[in-house]
């Protein structure tokens, strides 16, 4: 049992390393994509991701990337399942990774928005909430595009400093 549990806790810090192909300064874990880790009794590796939003373009690199790290880990055998219910949300995100995201130059999301069950509807709606400047903390901010590099963020500019910056749109 003790080899078990320690074979599950290097299955978890291997997966828990995985970076996200679209923010890779952020873990799928400080994402809140990791769902779970889990060894079942013929140590198979079964990892759970949700994806931020449907239809992810990542999810394939990740999928990828989690099975290499955890067989380059030891694990032989390795299932990366998708979990849909919850969906994800922006809340997920840890401290830890808006912090990061914040260092490097993203502004990160604040409180999403409360959203009934059932499908999660798409509001193409300017921010309900001041977006402070990562580079300056300046509160003076202006959305330039809704969308950014990626769908989940959009480009803006602080007023202030004059520099652009993404930040995660809360979801």
């Amino acid at each position: 049992m003790v080899n078990r549990t320690a074979d599950l806790q290097l299955a978890r810090k291997a997966a828990e390393s995985v970076t996200d192909p679209e923010l890779p300064v952020l873990t799928l874990a400080d994402l809140g994509v990791l769902r779970d880790v889990e060894l079942t009794d013929d140590d198979k590796v079964v990892v759970s991701i949700t994806p931020t939003y449907s239809g992810c373009p990542a999810m394939a690199e990740m999928r990828a990337d989690l099975i290499r790290k955890l067989q380059q880990a030891g694990f032989a055998e390795v299932e990366v399942r998708t979990v849909l219910d919850p969906p994800w949300t922006t809340d997920w995100i840890s401290a830890e990774g808006k912090r990061k995201l914040a260092e490097y130059g993203i502004a990160p999301p604040g409180k999403a928005p409360h959203r009934p069950t059932g499908p999660v509807p798409l509001a193409l709606l300017p921010p309900r909430r001041q977006v402070p400047c990562p580079q300056c903390g300046s509160p003076d901010t202006e959305e330039v595009s809704r969308f950014g590099s990626t769908s989940c963020k959009a480009l803006r500019r602080c007023r202030s400093c004059q520099e652009p910056f993404e930040h995660v749109k809360e979801i």
